[in-house]
């Protein structure tokens, strides 16, 4: 009993840092600690929940070199009880960050984030392709065995693409693949001028390159059925096309930001994982709503890379909807 007061007793007087105590645990599963109210009272049983647990590290090799470190709180005994301090946003990236033009991890996200738009088109767009029957209207008894994707499949593969895409690249770039995303967490300093700026051409050069293989491997299918060009459709006005992207792109800023939340992250350790599971689910569910208005843009790489390799009248004249994304 004795050495249990002397355990408490130097905890208390020291400050701890919060890095993981098994995030496969429930929240609500109790936890019994045995916490002296002073030194020299008796240890009290005391029931605590999960999330009210400040947990410890005692500077062991293994916990010194995780990464989960980033996520430490400062936990300060006071009268014998222990309070976490509020979470610390991570400090803002800098504006200009000349050291990155210097960084191979830099460059190596710039090739990330065009190899997964590249990819990105390849697929989608060639799922846009097929989204009617492919029967060539000059041989009037030939069927398309296929039949078709029609609007639901092509949310899907627009919606598995992102979720295959960004668990992929989170690691390396953190998994942008698109412009408005890029400039959002730059507005929120999450990423600096440079980045940004390097980001959203390398995304824009890496649609262009995706759609331009489908050309390249597709082209009579590629002209037939409008290249996966976004264009307003008949019945709608401009307004109407532009409102459509600006809420259908919010969705999306919003999604990531809310997935990738830094003070979530520190709570469950398991959310970092799945966040390519909400985002990738977000873009489903947009295009399922604005693929009648607009084909559904939501990512001025993604229309632009489109728009360059087609190149007809309307797709540019309706371009005005799909800067709404920026």
């Amino acid at each position: 009993m004795r050495k249990t007061k002397n355990l408490k007793s130097k905890i208390i007087k020291k400050k701890a840092s919060v890095l993981s105590f098994c995030p496969y645990i429930p929240k609500p599963y109790p936890l019994f600690f045995i916490t002296p109210i002073s030194p020299d009272s008796q240890p009290k049983l005391s029931l605590i929940l999960r999330q009210q647990l400040p947990l410890f590290n005692f500077k062991s090799p293994k916990a010194q070199n995780t990464s989960i470190s980033k996520m430490t709180k400062e936990v300060v005994g006071e009268g014998g009880s222990f309070t976490a301090k509020d979470y610390h946003d991570p400090p803002p990236a800098p504006l200009i960050d000349a050291a990155e033009l210097g960084q191979w991890s830099f460059y190596r996200a710039l090739i990330a984030e065009f190899i997964a738009t590249l990819l990105f088109l390849y697929i989608t767009v060639l799922t846009v392709i097929g989204y009617k029957s492919q029967v060539d209207p000059n041989k009037p008894g030939v069927v398309d065995p296929c039949g078709g994707v029609g609007i639901l499949g092509i949310a899907w593969a627009f919606g598995g693409m992102i979720f295959v895409l960004v668990y992929c690249t989170a690691g390396i770039s953190g998994g942008h693949i698109n412009p408005a995303v890029t400039f959002g967490l730059f507005l929120a300093r999450k990423v600096s001028l440079i980045r940004a700026v390097m980001y959203m051409v390398a995304q824009c050069l890496g649609a262009i390159c995706g759609v331009g293989l489908v050309k390249a491997f597709q082209k009579s299918y590629y002209t037939r059925y409008g290249g996966g060009a976004n264009s307003l459709n008949d019945g709608y006005s401009t307004g109407t096309g532009l409102g459509a992207e600006i809420i259908g792109t919010f969705v999306l800023v919003y999604t990531v930001f809310s997935a990738t939340d830094p003070k979530r992250n520190a709570r469950d350790s398991h959310i970092p994982v799945l966040a390519p599971l909400p985002i990738g689910f977000a873009v489903f569910m947009v295009h399922l709503a604005t693929i009648p208005i607009t084909g559904t843009g939501i990512n001025p790489a993604r229309s632009f890379g489109a728009a360059v390799i087609f190149n007809e009248e309307k797709p540019w004249d309706d371009h005005v909807c799909s800067k709404a994304n920026i």
